[in-house]
């Protein structure tokens, strides 16, 4: 599901999106106070990553004073980065293909307070970044923060807009996130089709015309726009028949984010001091294929009423693990079915130790493995937000269409690199500005009708 939400306050450019497709009215945003808590079961120590970086920088340097002069750095950036608007607006201002010179230009002098900060050190890897850091710990937190791949930049944007609130929890679930776009779509005129699989994007004279179904019925259209897996979409719906060496080069050699496995356990308990998410490194890792598992991450779902009845908690366990081993492991079911058993017996062993008598409290177990997430998605390899977000990446501006064919467009994880949300919705608009920018119209958006009714606002967490 949805960990959190940049951008959830009123007065935000990205809450003017959410309103405008109609599912900020329809939700309730709880402010996340606490980003997450690393603990190390080796040492026994643990920190929590919350929005008061003086706290935050306290707690660092207690738990590596030899490190205090990166923890000054970090926090340092951090503090230039709060209250930028520039945060919600890179790259989702506009697509690549109505960006000009004056909009550059622009983009750069609203950067000039934070732009040092996005070149150099703070432009490498979190992991190469790391190792200068003497404590483990520490190490590990910087690693995890994000992701190791992840560029620096990121991890102090993450932590400004912490200490300005402007990240949020999801009192509910996805549908509850979903469901008011799509009464809102429908509500312009559009239709939804669900059980549909697109096998083929019907072109004609290099145009898109419409698209094939897995059940043979065919579906004229104007302009394909297509959001789906951009593996699939390039080379299997379009036969790979519209690239050109970027493209190919791209899909190619970036990398994937690492799927995961996901244990779920419905439990008869209630975690009240616990932050919504939990880094546990550890002491004695165990096994997964030829993987050392060596921690993962815990979402407790104890931020709203909707994730399970009263006195009762829904937790996560999400393990990163490689695409290969489980997609030949579900060719054997029998196989395939044990491994996911013993992986949440070992997750639950291993959660035991943090909450003494767990195990006689679960009521539900689910596991979800790479293998079922390219099942339900058909992201390429189980990627669920698609490229890994590499420095590289990330600063990567991809077209949202395709050279050589007319009337086709692309949005989604794909064409926006590291993912998320907002980016996603984003990419969405940048069709229709693309599309109003051909017809010679003005791009106009507008909220719903009814407004703001429902809107409750955010509340911390």
């Amino acid at each position: 599901g949805i960990h959190f939400l940049m951008g959830h306050r009123p007065g935000q450019p990205i809450y003017d999106l959410y309103s405008e497709l109609g599912t900020a009215q329809a939700n309730r945003f709880l402010d996340m106070t606490t980003y997450g808590r690393f603990f190390d079961e080796a040492s026994g120590c643990s920190v929590d990553v919350t929005g008061d970086l003086d706290r935050l920088a306290s707690d660092l340097k207690a738990l590596s004073p030899a490190d205090a002069r990166i923890v000054d750095e970090l926090m340092a950036g951090a503090r230039v980065m709060q209250g930028s608007d520039m945060l919600f607006e890179m790259g989702m201002g506009k697509p690549p293909e109505l960006i000009g010179p004056l909009d550059q230009l622009k983009q750069l002098w609203g950067m000039r307070r934070i732009f040092k900060y996005f070149t150099g050190r703070y432009a490498k890897p979190a992991a190469d970044y790391a190792q200068a850091v003497h404590d483990p710990l520490l190490r590990q937190i910087l690693e995890n923060l994000f992701l190791p791949e992840a560029p620096v930049w990121l991890i102090l944007m993450l932590l400004a807009l912490l200490a300005d609130r402007q990240i949020g929890l999801l009192e509910g679930g996805c549908l509850d996130f979903v469901l008011p776009i799509e009464k809102r779509y429908k509500a312009l005129g559009g239709q939804v089709t669900y059980e549909a699989t697109v096998e083929e994007i019907l072109v004609e004279n290099d145009r898109a015309v419409g698209v094939r179904l897995a059940d043979g019925s065919e579906h004229r259209t104007d302009i394909v726009v297509s959001a789906a897996d951009g593996y699939s979409t390039i080379f299997k719906m379009l036969g790979g028949r519209y690239v050109d060496e970027k493209i190919k080069e791209r899909y190619r050699t970036w990398k994937l984010i690492r799927p995961t496995v996901m244990v779920s356990f419905g439990v008869a308990r209630v975690f009240l001091d616990d932050p919504p998410l939990s880094i546990i490194m550890l002491k004695n890792p165990f096994t997964i294929g030829s993987q050392a598992i060596r921690g993962f991450s815990l979402r407790i779902f104890n931020y709203g009423a909707k994730f399970a009845p009263p006195g009762k908690t829904v937790i996560q366990a999400m393990l990163e693990m490689e695409w290969d081993f489980w997609n030949d492991l579900q060719k054997d079911r029998p196989r395939y079915e044990v491994e996911k058993e013993r992986v949440a017996t070992e997750v639950l062993v291993r959660l035991e130790a943090h909450y003494p008598g767990i195990s006689s409290q679960v009521e539900m177990t689910d596991v979800a493995t790479p293998y079922t997430t390219w099942h339900y998605t058909l992201n390429h390899k189980g990627a669920y937000v698609g490229w890994l977000p590499t420095p590289e990446a990330i600063m990567t501006l991809l077209p949202r269409t395709l050279p050589g064919l007319a009337n086709f467009y692309m949005a989604g994880q794909w064409v926006m690199p590291g993912g998320g949300v907002p980016p996603c919705l984003y990419s969405g608009r940048h069709v229709v500005q693309i599309l109003c920018r051909r017809d010679g119209k003005p791009f106009v958006s507008n909220q719903p009708s009814e407004g703001l009714r429902g809107q409750r606002g955010p509340e911390r967490a």
